[in-house]
């Protein structure tokens, strides 16, 4: 506590400097930092938009960034946020996974596109020598459960 009792040989006019830190300012800032964060994080996500399909399946846990393959409704490939041609999708993947066979790739597909269009990337994928691939659908909101 900032409380000086005196004791200054009889000078009433002088007063030391209060030495206390106040800490409204600092949790004020801290409050406004953490409400811009977390307003300004969902919009970072990058990507291609597609629209994907629903699915109650748990989301996967994984240590190292995965490559995302997007398909479009117009049948479009797009390897992160650049387009691809089905020809050079296994080289870039390659030079993007640096030749790990096991790094995990990521397929996005738009819902109103043919399965069969998703199931042929996905083969080219594997046939390229990867061996973790796996679709990605969008998450349900959370609290509702499937009746």
């Amino acid at each position: 506590m900032g409380v000086s009792l005196g004791g200054g040989g009889g000078r009433r006019g002088r007063r030391r400097p209060m030495s206390d830190i106040n800490v409204t300012p600092l949790v004020d800032v801290m409050l406004v930092l953490l409400i811009i964060f977390m307003v300004t994080a969902p919009m970072m996500t990058s990507g291609v938009n597609v629209d994907l399909p629903k699915t109650d399946a748990a989301p996967v846990n994984a240590d190292t960034k995965p490559i995302t393959v997007s398909i479009r409704s117009d049948g479009a490939l797009y390897l992160g946020d650049n387009p691809v041609s089905s020809d050079q999708l296994v080289d870039q993947l390659r030079a993007a996974a640096q030749n790990d066979p096991a790094h995990r790739i990521f397929v996005r597909g738009d819902s109103h596109i043919d399965y069969g269009r998703v199931m042929e990337v996905m083969g080219r994928i594997t046939s390229g020598g990867f061996t973790h691939v796996a679709l990605l659908a969008q998450q349900p909101p959370s609290g509702g459960g499937a009746p």
